[in-house]
């Protein structure tokens, strides 16, 4: 499948083509268009996690000078029915979670619409409200499929409870992750203008084309009716992949007002409208034999979703292909909860799931006595454990072995608590890294204008991943042009459809279609033109639907991650003044941008495994540090040296440029490589994140 090109761009780490812009400011995101008599809308949020609005009162809201309107259930306009209830805003006098959207203020300036927000009232007849995930709750339930229905949720294969049973080696333990939530610099934006019967969006979200579908569902158009612009993203993270209530808020404001209405999320409101990372309970269960080779594997999963919508994330799917074992099972329980819906977040499902089997794969080295190295190299499967097909590559292995290396592994003296300098305890741990290649159809126009100066045309979304640039070069290369006769046209529904900026896919789907259309023009000039460009310029379509590989092959990008750890012996503060992470991610579009996705991702990891985490006050259903002062995350003094490394990897059978992605498998497997750092440095293991110092003091 690949393809030979003459590469004068593709593996070059080019500056970012929009670096300029971005930095003078000239680049427009979401809330900064200008638009000529703008409205603002702030909404007023619920104070209890179920039951019904028994009263709205606005009088002192709507007597203040400078507001527009006041919407609520009673006035609100009608939209279509839709699979996610949470976004039927203003539709039913229910309450579904705490902070819904239950009324909203329209004024001529955020001020204003602050200051009558707050002079809302609105009294509720309350109910009981079920909000923790515990793992004996009696109404968890099988869920039909995870990860949206793209895979199973139970996996059976062998006789696990014999083999377990047996095992002359075994392990039992449970580690949990809580609830995290994505918090983009760039917070969830919009601007909605109705005009001609139509709706302009301008709104900060990671692929145009399926917040466009939502948009028209719900207010009943024709979906080229919905202009969806999203030329800049300050981050997503997986919060922006879907629509979600404010954006029907903006939309319906601007409606009811026939104004252009504005409206940018709080900090604070993004705690509790544009989803988050499900907590997750996962029982671990290995069996082996006396040489380490694994004899079963099981892992159980209790996570969350809403009463609104069910998502269930596929947090043991990772379990199904990392290592060897004639005896394996894997499950999903999930508990309906009167909260808001969980959503993707970096790495969705391998991120926390690696969390457990890594950390348990770490405790099994050190209960057979093998070094973990060793251990995951005598358990690496030949197949794909779950397909039974071929790994179409497979780097794991070598990414260990140069990972250690590189780190000095070689020195590590297996014991715990054997390097110590002053107070400090100090401990090295690894762990494996996983992500799978996905896939979504994309279809792509390149023109070619007299003066040789090409547009490529396609509805891709760049988060902040550098895609403008690595989608550039690869247009140059496949046209045998300059980068400077290409420009990229992208973040415009009104552009060929293509797939979101998620699953690491943009890259090897997008850069399909570019491919396939500029390989078109190509074509076309030579056949039909004779090599001139006729005056009237030139334009070829292509398009990618799906990759026939993944029917004969497992394709995936792989990992190895190196924490070194200090614990503080009298106050348990944690360190980590060092990590390593080599990658088998294909072929690299650009090693600039890359590094900065892996290290962006190694250092996220690093805030999971020491800081993040949502408190839930279950009294009330709400998230008591929801804001940057309560939700920590890394900072420049806590993250030190963190080295990024790849080996080359030629595979054939990804996509015609031999590329996997890079977005997110940085940040899977990092947490568990600190935890096990923080076991060798104290003996003390931590199975429940974060890591915080309390949990070395006992």
């Amino acid at each position: 499948m690949k393809m030979q090109l003459m590469t004068r761009f593709i593996g070059v780490p080019i500056n970012r083509v929009d670096g300029i812009q971005k930095a003078t400011g000239s680049a427009k995101y979401a809330y900064e268009y200008p638009v000529e008599g703008v409205a603002y809308v702030l909404p007023v949020q619920s104070t209890i996690a179920k039951g019904k609005i028994s009263a709205i009162d606005a009088s002192a809201a709507q007597a203040l000078p400078g507001v527009i309107t006041v919407l609520s259930h009673e006035n609100a306009p009608r939209i279509a029915h839709l699979p996610n209830t949470e976004l039927e805003v203003f539709q039913t006098d229910g309450v579904a979670y705490y902070g819904q959207f239950v009324a909203a203020v329209v004024a001529e300036t955020l001020e204003i619409a602050q200051q009558a927000a707050e002079l809302v009232v609105v009294r509720y007849e309350e109910l009981p409200h079920h909000v923790e995930l515990r793992a004996d709750d009696k109404a968890l339930y099988k869920p039909p499929s995870v990860n949206e229905g793209h895979d199973v949720s139970d996996t059976f294969e062998g006789d696990v409870e014999g083999a377990l049973a047996s095992a002359a080696v075994s392990l039992d333990q449970t580690y949990t992750t809580p609830t995290e939530h994505n918090n983009p610099l760039e917070a969830h934006a919009s601007i909605a203008i109705w005009e001609n019967d139509g709706l302009t969006l301008y709104d900060s979200n990671q692929g145009p084309h399926g917040i466009q579908g939502t948009i028209a569902t719900a207010f009943s158009l024709p979906p080229e009716r919905v202009h969806i612009v999203t030329q800049y993203v300050g981050g997503g993270f997986g919060s922006k992949l879907f629509a979600h209530p404010p954006i029907i808020l903006t939309a319906m404001a601007a409606q009811m007002t026939k104004r252009p209405v504005k409206f940018a999320l709080t900090r604070q409101q993004m705690f509790s409208q544009t989803g988050y990372r499900t907590p997750t309970i996962q029982r671990i269960r290995l069996g082996a034999d006396t040489n380490g080779y694994l004899t079963a594997i099981a892992h159980d999963v209790i996570e969350q979703t809403s009463t609104s919508y069910e998502f269930a994330e596929q947090v043991g799917v990772v379990t199904r292909r990392m290592y060897a074992a004639p005896n394996r099972r894997t499950t999903h329980r999930v508990a309906r909860l009167d909260m808001p819906v969980p959503t993707y977040m970096r790495g969705p499902g391998e991120c926390p799931g690696m969390f457990a089997l890594e950390s348990a794969m770490d405790e099994m080295a050190i209960a057979c006595g093998i070094d973990p190295i060793e251990l995951r190299i005598r358990n690496e499967p030949k197949i794909d454990p779950e397909t039974g097909h071929p790994f179409s590559s497979r780097g794991l292995i070598a990414c260990l072995r140069e990972g250690a290396r590189r780190f000095g592994w070689q020195q590590r003296d297996p014991s715990p608590r054997a390097q110590q300098k002053g107070r400090w305890l100090i401990g090295t741990g690894v762990a494996s890294s996983t992500y799978p290649a996905y896939y979504f159809p994309a279809a792509a126009t390149v023109q070619v204008d007299h003066k040789g100066m090409y547009q490529v045309h396609i509805d891709a979304t760049d988060i902040g991943t550098g895609a403008r640039t690595a989608l550039t070069q690869i247009a140059a290369d496949v046209l045998e042009a300059s980068l400077e006769q290409v420009q990229l046209v992208i973040g415009n529904s009104d552009q060929p459809a293509a797939g979101f900026a998620g699953g690491s896919s943009g890259t090897g789907s997008w850069g399909w279609a570019i491919f396939n259309a500029a390989s078109a023009l190509r074509t076309k000039l030579r056949e039909e033109c004779g090599g001139v460009i006729p005056a009237e310029g030139l334009s070829a379509n292509g398009k990618f639907d799906a990759n026939p590989a993944l029917q004969r092959f497992a394709i995936h990008s792989f990992g190895a991650q190196f924490a070194e750890v200090h614990v503080n012996m009298d106050t348990g503060e944690i360190r980590v003044p060092r990590l390593l992470g080599v990658f088998a991610a294909g072929n690299i579009i650009n090693p600039k941008t890359a590094h900065s996705q892996l290290m962006g991702g190694m250092t996220w990891g690093l805030s999971m495994a020491l800081h993040e985490a949502s408190i839930l006050d279950p009294r009330f259903g709400n998230y008591v540090n929801s804001d940057f002062a309560g939700y920590h995350i890394s900072t420049n003094p806590d993250v030190h040296t963190i080295d990024v490394a790849w080996i080359e990897e030629d595979d054939p059978h990804v996509n015609p440029l031999g590329t996997k992605g890079v977005g997110e498998i940085g940040i899977v497997g990092t947490a568990a490589a600190i935890a096990n750092a923080a076991y060798h440095a104290t003996g003390i293991r931590v199975r429940d994140l974060p890591i915080t110092l309390d949990k070395f003091l006992s």
